[in-house]
């Protein structure tokens, strides 16, 4: 793959953290890599296969091996992998539940073959067990999982949902209560994203909010805990309950929660992954990717303003998220 044009790859002003966008694997793993180096990112999240399919295609000859050959060539520093949209390891449906054990399992082995450290997985639906279900059901389908792929190669990662539908993981102490009952305790990591702890009643949007919300995830879950942050502004308000992300800046967010995101040295090591509406070609991901750094205080480009770099246009985006468990 050609690096995309017309446009420059990002011009990194802060020093390097892992910074990135999700990418598209069409055309191969590696192809994925590429794409990520082409807008200057140093941080990748992908699907390991087809995330609207329960079927994986097999890797081609060498194809984790490129995979991994191209993250070190690249110099991304940090990569995680998101699971299939169709997974649900809280569902009462015995046949479903079981279905997505496997599912994820598969996942988590093809993981460990190309050297991607973490599996971003959402709780899933108790489809109206109740909540207390869910957490039961979730925690059990992890030990299946883990015994499955004993190895600590790869492991799961709790994404915080937006809590729509009957989706567990939209409060802090849900996921808590998952890996409190998990058996191997000390596996698992969290993913936060920042449009869905908003959509579920997080306020981020002051550094007050900030503090607030940030302290409440360490009292809850503990910032050793935290792998990934899916980086997200939001279409719909606070306490909305609606997953639907947005350009950075041009959401319910806003740009102060973003300022205070990219200015936590808490979380310098810990990847943060654009999952912003965009194309094909990598343009949107650059200039979501600039706006983040000029928040940064002390950023060569000075802080971030609307009149100084253009909100990227709205792209349309495919349908996602069918078969969540919403209700």
């Amino acid at each position: 793959m050609s690096r995309p044009a017309p446009f420059a790859p990002l011009k990194w002003t802060i020093p390097k953290r892992p910074l990135g966008a999700h990418m598209s694997i069409a055309g191969g793993l590696d192809l994925a890599v590429e794409r990520a180096a082409a807008v200057g990112a140093t941080a990748l999240q992908v699907f390991t296969k087809s995330s609207n399919q329960w079927a994986a295609r097999p890797f081609t000859d060498g194809e984790p091996e490129r995979f991994r050959d191209a993250v070190r060539q690249a110099g991304i520093t940090r990569v995680v992998a998101h699971d299939s949209y169709l997974i649900n390891l809280c569902s009462p449906d015995d046949a479903l539940w079981e279905k997505s054990i496997a599912a994820c399992a598969l996942e988590l082995d093809r993981c460990v073959a190309l050297g991607i450290p973490w599996l971003v997985t959402h709780p899933g639906g108790h489809m109206g067990q109740g909540e207390e279900f869910g957490i039961r059901r979730m925690a059990e389908a992890m030990d299946r999982v883990h015994a499955r792929v004993p190895g600590r190669e790869a492991s799961i990662a709790l994404e915080t949902t937006a809590g729509q539908g009957t989706v567990i993981g939209h409060r802090f102490e849900q996921i808590a209560a998952i890996l409190a009952r998990v058996k191997d305790t000390g596996r698992p990591g969290v993913c936060l994203d920042t449009c869905h702890v908003f959509a579920a009643g997080y306020d981020l949007r002051t550094p007050a909010g900030y503090a607030e919300t940030m302290g409440r995830f360490a009292g809850e879950i503990g910032l050793g805990r935290l792998v990934a942050v899916h980086v997200n502004d939001s279409k719909k308000g606070l306490g909305s309950r609606v997953d639907r992300h947005e350009h950075i800046g041009s959401g319910h967010l806003g740009l102060e929660a973003f300022r205070s995101l990219m200015n936590d040295a808490s979380l310098a090591e810990v990847a943060l992954v654009l999952e912003t509406p965009k194309g094909d070609d990598g343009r949107e991901d650059v200039d979501n990717l600039g706006r983040l750094m000029d928040l940064v205080d002390g950023a060569a480009n000075g802080r971030a303003t609307p009149e100084r770099r253009p909100t990227p246009k709205r792209r349309p985006t495919p349908k996602r998220r069918a078969a969540r468990g919403r209700a």
